[in-house]
């Protein structure tokens, strides 16, 4: 069957909508339509009529008609079948079939009849297929707002048990405060005989200003470290005391008899490191010395890892810039060399309006469209930008395993390793942040690298200088034990860094002049490929 036109129209042939199939001008449709009333026979119950050149198929609606104009070869059952389904698209659409109300849903009714005929042919849909594509129904969509509402209630709960577990923690201090004040009077400080010390506060006041202490093994004697006018209420904290205070008072071990104690080796709290606090410029990646063809790779990644495998989001933005001190060398193209990264047609690059496009399954060249034209000189050009978002596994940079295991003493281990998985890259300034239970501190037992806490994120943050994957340092690990039993309070772990390499694997093979007779002889150049991360989290 050819359906060539579906129609509304009035009783003396007047057309109110109309939508042609096929190629038909409007005079055709208009003559056709305005011949149809004249042809109706009287006193008959057929729904059709035919002419010399088409067939009329057509039900009343009122004081309207709808009809579909058909070739004469065209199935007569299926063109019933096919106007009873135009007739009920109107009246779902329209309260009364009256002129007015047809002319108001125009534009949906057109929309449906598109969905019910293409190009001349019917296509197999109802009526409750119509009305879905029509209201553009999104399961997608759904199972988004889904997931959303179902996060906003886990974070309200999340809320409801963080609250719950501040308060536990809070009477247990209070508890914990009231033991050790009818306690301290004759114990004292240290587990001496001087009185009137009260005992070391759970809770981690900053000391301000913050400083570093190098962790170094210091050996006292009970009598040097009480000398001088003793603890007053209401004054500021020495720089021991404040030691103390952020290592809980559990670092120092005495007994009965000792006459010496001795503190172990232990950093204090610092300020966060440049590289956690915002990743600003080149951190400790060497610089390179800029020829005068200079190009510029920059890069930037945000990550979200599960804790439990697998990548929740990932994107990685990049892009190359061209600087030409010489106008001798504006005219060259850059040949990029093959990806050192299979992230196939995920990775989608963008050039700049005036650099030509990439070939399919040719060398990948950055060049200007207009090989007669030269590149600006004496500044920065953006030639060329990559993105990919995606959620393999396999292109993640930096593994991060974060392994809490709680005892039943109320302490819980926590066991967190690096792995440096993309080999184009070297990292420098890493810093793992790993979050702390309230009014808890670490104890370290093994490490690569250094840590220190983070007063200001109540945080263990883990600095590595330099991971290279040609260096022992391309993993490592980290163990400490903290009082606390609760695993999700050390997520999200957040990393910081900043490298040198390109984590999309672009690179440049070759820079080459055109034009004139030194067509194709090579350029010295220099690359400087910097890579950062923009968040970088583990959740």
């Amino acid at each position: 069957m050819v359906v060539l036109a579906a129609s509304i129209c009035t009783k003396g042939g007047k057309p109110v909508i109309s939508r042609q199939f096929r190629d038909m001008t409007r005079t055709r449709i208009e003559s056709l339509l305005a011949s149809f009333p004249k042809l109706i026979p009287t006193n008959t119950q057929h729904t059709s009529v035919e002419t010399a050149d088409v067939r009329y198929v057509y039900q009343p609606l009122e004081d309207l008609y709808i009809l579909l104009i058909t070739n004469k070869a065209s199935n007569i059952l299926q063109d019933i079948d096919t106007l009873h389904l135009f007739a009920r698209v109107v009246s779902d659409l329209c309260r009364s079939a009256d002129e007015r109300e047809i002319l108001k849903n125009a534009f949906e009714l057109l929309g449906a009849f598109d969905e019910v005929v293409s190009m001349g042919y019917r296509e197999n849909v109802n009526l409750v297929q119509v009305r879905s594509v029509l209201e553009m129904e999104s399961h997608e969509e759904k199972i988004q707002e889904i997931i959303a509402r179902n996060k906003e209630a886990e974070a309200k709960e999340e809320l409801k048990r963080r609250a719950k577990q501040l308060e536990m923690q809070r009477r247990e201090q209070q508890r914990r405060a009231a033991g050790a004040g009818a306690g301290g009077v004759g114990g004292g400080y240290l587990g001496g005989g001087i009185s009137g010390y009260s005992p070391v506060p759970q809770r981690f006041d900053a000391p301000e200003p913050v400083t570093r202490i190098t962790p170094s093994p210091v050996a006292t004697t009970r009598s040097p470290a009480f000398k001088g006018s003793g603890m007053k209420l209401g004054t500021k904290k020495t720089k021991q005391a404040e030691l103390l205070d952020a290592l809980g008072g559990d670092v120092l071990a005495s007994s009965a008899g000792a006459s010496e104690v001795s503190a172990p080796p232990t950093p204090t709290t610092q300020a966060q490191p440049a590289a956690v606090q915002k990743n600003e410029g080149r951190g400790s990646v060497p610089e390179v010395e800029a020829e005068s063809v200079h190009i510029t790779i920059k890069e930037q990644v945000s990550l979200s890892l599960l804790r439990d495998g697998g990548v929740q989001s990932m994107e990685l933005k990049g892009d190359m810039n061209l600087h030409i001190a010489d106008s001798a060398l504006a005219h060259l193209r850059v040949a990029l060399s093959d990806p050192a990264t299979d992230f196939g047609n995920a990775l989608q690059f963008k050039q700049h309006p005036n650099v030509a496009k990439f070939v399919p399954g040719q060398e990948r060249v950055v060049a200007l469209k207009d090989p007669a034209r030269p590149f600006p000189v004496g500044q920065s050009l953006a030639v060329l930008k990559w993105r990919y978002v995606g959620t393999d596994e396999s292109n993640v940079p930096l593994s991060i395993n974060c392994w809490p295991t709680p005892s039943n003493d109320g302490t819980c281990e926590v066991s967190i390793e690096y792995e440096l998985e993309n080999e184009n890259v070297t990292l420098y300034d890493v810093v793992i942040s790993i979050p702390l239970p309230t009014g808890s501190y670490p104890t370290v037992s093994s490490h690569t690298g250094d840590w220190s806490l983070d007063p200001g994120a109540h945080a263990l943050a883990w600095s590595i200088p330099l991971i290279s994957p040609a260096s022992p340092s391309s993993t490592g690990s980290l163990v400490f034990t903290v009082a606390g039993d609760d695993a999700a309070a050390f997520f999200p772990v957040r990393v910081a860094f900043v490298g040198q390499g390109s984590l999309a694997g672009v690179g440049v093979r070759a820079v080459r002049k055109i034009g004139g007779a030194e067509e194709g002889e090579e350029v010295r150049y220099s690359v400087d490929a910097l890579v950062a991360s923009e968040e970088y989290l583990v959740v």
